[in-house]
């Protein structure tokens, strides 16, 4: 009887046991002076197998990855509009309380959807000369579940 209840609890214990299962959710926010830039959430809807556009170099093939954009480009995504940082006179704080307020939004439901929010990334992309007119600030959200 005993060996009937511990092999109960190891294959409930092994069905428990499962694979994990990552999502990238990017907010990129444009930081164009004159709110000329697009400021969008970005989720994709399709999954891609990194292994079929990795290739591996070695020092007796050294061929280069073939693959091709097109068949690595993502079409099924869901684009949520963010609003710029700047508008024609300068900082936006509105802009911001807006994207925050949907940012939230977005991550309350992955929560509610069973992903956990695992880590944070973020960076600012500018040329920031004098004469700078483009640049974004990109956050990516990594999920699990």
């Amino acid at each position: 009887m005993k060996k009937i209840i511990l092999l109960s609890f190891a294959l409930m214990g092994m069905a428990t046991i499962t694979a994990q299962e990552y999502k990238v959710i990017t907010s990129v926010e444009s930081i164009v002076p004159s709110g000329l830039g697009r400021s969008r959430i970005i989720d994709a809807n399709a999954d891609r197998d990194f292994k079929e556009f990795t290739s591996e170099q070695t020092e007796e093939d050294n061929t280069r990855n073939k693959s091709k954009r097109g068949d690595i480009r993502v079409e099924d995504f869901e684009e949520t509009k963010l609003l710029n940082f700047y508008n024609i006179a300068g900082i936006r704080f509105q802009n911001i309380a807006a994207n925050d307020a949907l940012i939230s939004s977005k991550l309350s439901d992955m929560a509610q959807n069973g992903w956990e929010l695992v880590f944070v990334t973020s960076g600012v992309e500018a040329d920031a000369g004098n004469t700078d007119g483009q640049g974004i600030f990109i956050t990516r959200y990594i999920f699990k579940r």
